[in-house]
């Protein structure tokens, strides 16, 4: 039986902290939400836009991701969305947004059965609509190569990995992608923000094409050994 099918019919644990009676209990609520705040790594890769998370990626926010993204807890999409949502509406103040996910690798989409990064977008862009801030999905970005897993390689290869990986799907030309950031603050969107060379490659990608991207955001930023600065400069 499927994980997703089991959190319908089982009694819910949180995936924070495993405590029993909510998907994510309210003490890890708190804790996902968080402060959405500017989080940039240390160093920043060239390229890279001003980056927004809603928290650390550690403890329950840590857990809840991975049970969403590894695990097939697909329910959880939607506390992770909000905690997203939030951290959009943080960094864009009251502009228009237009959220661009970054597309996962084809075999990862494969094992996982879903496509996490697409499904927190469109849920965090239903959200912000219904609180009525104009927000639009543009699933413009694809995949030009394969890439190694991410885990576990320095900010260095993490970079060289993902060098020109990315390109703006074919159909959408200069003139229709001015359109939409004409229209709003364009926003890349992941769940994680680890070194930055991810968001850095699909802001490359976008520029390429003819489209500035301010900002980023994600679910969680992790705190790394060799720098971390948040919005107050720590």
């Amino acid at each position: 039986m499927s994980t997703a099918l089991l959190d319908l019919v089982l009694p819910p644990r949180c995936a924070g902290c495993d405590a029993p009676g909510a998907l994510v209990c309210p003490r890890c609520t708190a804790e996902l939400h968080g402060e959405p705040a500017r989080r940039m790594p240390g160093p920043c890769p060239p390229g890279l836009p001003e980056c927004w998370s809603a928290a650390e990626y550690a403890g329950g926010p840590r857990r809840t991701i991975l049970a969403y993204k590894e695990h097939g807890r697909t329910a959880l999409a939607h506390p992770l969305a909000g905690a997203l949502a939030l951290t959009v509406a943080a960094a864009a103040g009251e502009r228009p947004v237009i959220l661009v996910p970054v597309p996962s690798a084809r075999p990862a989409l494969r094992r996982r059965g879903h496509d996490p990064v697409t499904g927190l977008a469109e849920l965090a862009a239903g959200y912000l609509r219904a609180a009525g801030w104009p927000a639009t999905v543009a699933r413009v970005l694809t995949q030009r190569r394969r890439v190694a897993d991410q885990a576990g390689l320095s900010a260095r290869r993490r970079a060289e990995n993902l060098a020109g990986a990315f390109r703006v799907a074919a159909g959408h030309n200069r003139a229709r992608l001015g359109f939409w950031a004409g229209r709003g603050a364009v926003v890349l969107v992941d769940d994680v923000l680890t070194t930055g060379a991810t968001l850095a490659e699909a802001a490359r990608a976008l520029r390429e094409a003819g489209t500035e991207v301010p900002l980023a955001a994600t679910v969680a930023a992790t705190r790394r050994t060799d720098g971390f600065r948040n919005h107050h400069g720590k």
